[in-house]
């Protein structure tokens, strides 16, 4: 948010670069067509100075990932197990979470396979876009057809060398290092609280450090958008921002499609409620979201909310919102579905029903394994999408568009958070508490 002098938020600059970007990428794929001059020097500009420029943005992103992941994970499992130690409460939690991240992700899965958004350009244009990640490409692939690291995970999932797959995350290591950080997390909570203390107190301060490092990427967004955003736009012209268009609209409808259809129906006959009473009992942590773009700033307002205006419980709703704000990241784990095979399709990347069931599960692991903060859920679509062939540094193509985005899906996190805590209540047979203040 701007401050009292007036300076623009960051997300203003990062949006202006992303149309100031465009359109002057844009203006000079319309003189290189008719200018071979032009167009070589354009190319140079490209290669030597928009490329490299948008790399350092992006690297900042990807060498965050594995501390990241490992921390936030191990974290937010070790949170969902903490769940199962209340009893009945616990694990109608646990059951609600899993339910809404599997229902938000497959909505996500379905919608993005009958719009394909990223399947409207030509054959040509998306060879001109794949040839401008091919360093990188040619990377990946010679890692995929490189002998079989000495410690192979078994069925490609349990890793017998955890800190081999953490080397190798950014090139196909990602889900065995997700497997291990579940079941490192998982035997966290197997062990005596005092005794584990330490070690969960040195990975909060990593999770604490990886999301500075994060900020720190994201001051350097405006510049690494423009350039990246310049480099696409020159190559492909105005065709990629059509593609864009259609894919953020996509990603804002079936948000909207989740949150007031799927909420709606679940609050309606779980939580037995009013769904219009819910929404406007939840106004002013709908709107926190949307302003701070993080599930963690707007806890201490679902936190008061909860109970003075939506009537839950205390000791519910606090629970409940506490551990959501880490481990129920639906709204992410939707938009990351979107995301991920959005940038299949506009690589070119196949993906069969294996390879969408392993998205769906990667997703729905990422909502945990994402930071609730603004620009966290970019390190782990940038690890998972290089597990499919496809550049990490293509986010960089849909990154210009996201604070909106980002916005919109924190509401549906914590909207979703309030509607667990409704269902549980209301299973618990407290579903409305009589406020402080009527009990006086």
């Amino acid at each position: 948010m701007s401050s009292g002098s007036g300076k623009k938020p960051l997300h203003f600059w990062i949006l202006m670069s992303l149309v100031v970007g465009a359109i002057v990428g844009v203006i000079a794929n319309v003189i290189a067509a008719s200018n071979p001059a032009f167009k070589e020097t354009l190319g140079t500009i490209n290669d030597k100075i928009m490329g490299p420029v948008g790399s350092i943005f992006l690297a900042m992103i990807f060498m965050i990932v594995v501390p990241l992941l490992l921390s936030a994970i191990v974290l937010g499992v070790g949170e969902i197990g903490e769940v199962r130690k209340f009893g009945r409460i616990g694990g109608r939690t646990l059951i609600m979470t899993v339910v809404f991240s599997g229902i938000a992700v497959a909505l996500a899965m379905i919608a993005v396979n009958l719009v394909n958004p990223g399947r409207g350009i030509s054959q040509e244009k998306r060879d001109t876009l794949v040839a401008q990640y091919k360093d990188d490409a040619d990377k990946k692939y010679a890692a995929a057809e490189a002998p079989e690291p000495p410690d192979p995970p078994v069925l490609g999932i349990v890793p017998k060398n955890p800190i081999l797959e953490a080397s190798r995350a950014l090139s196909g290591g990602i889900l065995p290092f997700m497997f291990f950080a579940i079941i490192f997390g998982l035997a966290m909570t197997k062990v005596d609280s005092e005794v584990v203390a330490p070690l969960r107190q040195f990975f909060e301060a990593v999770f604490e450090v990886s999301q500075k490092v994060i900020d720190m990427a994201m001051t350097l967004a405006p510049i690494g958008v423009f350039a990246l955003i310049f480099k696409t736009g020159s190559s492909l012209g105005f065709d990629i921002f059509i593609l864009l268009l259609k894919y953020a609209v996509l990603v804002l409808v079936v948000l909207a499609i989740h949150m007031f259809g799927v909420y709606s129906l679940l609050i309606k006959f779980i939580a037995k409620r009013n769904p219009m009473d819910f929404f406007r009992q939840c106004r002013n942590v709908m709107i926190t979201a949307f302003a701070t773009s993080s599930s963690n700033a707007t806890l201490p307002v679902a936190l008061r909310d909860a109970e003075k205006e939506v009537g839950l419980p205390k000791d519910i709703s606090s629970f409940i919102l506490t551990v959501g704000a880490t481990a129920n990241q639906n709204g992410t784990a939707l938009f990351e579905g979107i995301t991920i095979i959005f940038l299949c399709q506009l690589f070119g990347v196949e993906l069969g029903m294996a390879d969408q069931l392993k998205v769906l599960g990667l997703a729905i692991v990422a909502g945990i394994g994402t930071a609730g903060v603004p620009g966290g859920a970019w390190p782990v679509i940038g690890a998972i999408v290089k597990g499919f062939k496809v550049p990490g540094e293509a986010i960089g193509v849909v990154l210009g568009v996201d604070r909106l985005l980002d916005m919109s899906r924190t509401v549906l996190n914590v909207v979703g958070d309030m509607a667990i805590a409704c269902c549980v209540s209301e299973w618990e047979g407290r579903g409305v508490a009589i406020p402080e203040e009527v009990q006086g």
